[in-house]
């Protein structure tokens, strides 16, 4: 069974830490899903960024790691351009019962700030930040610009608040945003669609 106390303690400690550059939302009513924020580290490619990251905790947490996904495009050796998992050692055979959802999402950060090419996730990005750095920093930021900007960002209850302030009921804009991926236009598409 979940520790939920440890859980709750854990946000409250990121909820106090304003600096860090890491948040923490619920997902739904589980403390078992959650939505992170990580801001991209200063002087990177991915500076101005926040990255929606998907966690989920399983029953056995803190004794196995969390399970996190960018939802977020990030253009980065370590992270899959294609569905966002993510390849990181404190996520795998590295965690311990002493690091903290905190710790993780930091690391996540630090990740950004220090890609490893030579343990990729997607190994096409991994030759460009090799062999062709450039090229690689303007693909970064380019990704960064158009999918880890702040209005993206947006949780899926601000989407579902902002389509039903547009006429259309809760139910309806969830299930549009599930269809849609959590892209608030093309949800606004299908819901127009439905009339």
């Amino acid at each position: 069974m979940v520790d939920l106390g440890r859980i709750q303690k854990e946000l409250r400690e990121i909820e106090r830490d304003k600096t860090s550059g890491v948040t923490v939302q619920l997902k739904s009513n589980s403390l078992q899903r959650l939505t992170g924020f990580v801001e991209g580290p200063r002087d990177t490619a991915y500076d101005g960024g926040l990255f929606v990251v998907d966690i989920q905790l399983e029953d056995q947490y803190p004794f196995v790691p969390p399970k996190m996904r960018f939802r977020s495009k990030v253009w980065h050796p370590n992270v899959s351009s294609a569905n966002g998992a993510i390849c990181l050692d404190i996520l795998k055979d590295q965690w311990s019962p002493a690091l903290t959802l905190k710790t993780a999402l930091l690391s996540l950060q630090a990740l950004l700030s220090s890609p490893q090419p030579d343990d990729p996730q997607d190994a096409v990005v991994a030759r460009q930040y090799i062999h062709d750095n450039g090229s690689f920093q303007r693909q970064a930021r380019l990704w960064t610009e158009n999918f880890a900007n702040r209005s993206q960002a947006m949780t899926e209850d601000e989407k579902v608040l902002r389509l039903a302030d547009m006429g259309f009921s809760k139910e309806a804009a969830i299930v549009a945003l599930q269809t849609a991926n959590g892209d608030e236009n093309s949800a606004l598409e299908l819901l127009l669609a439905a009339i």
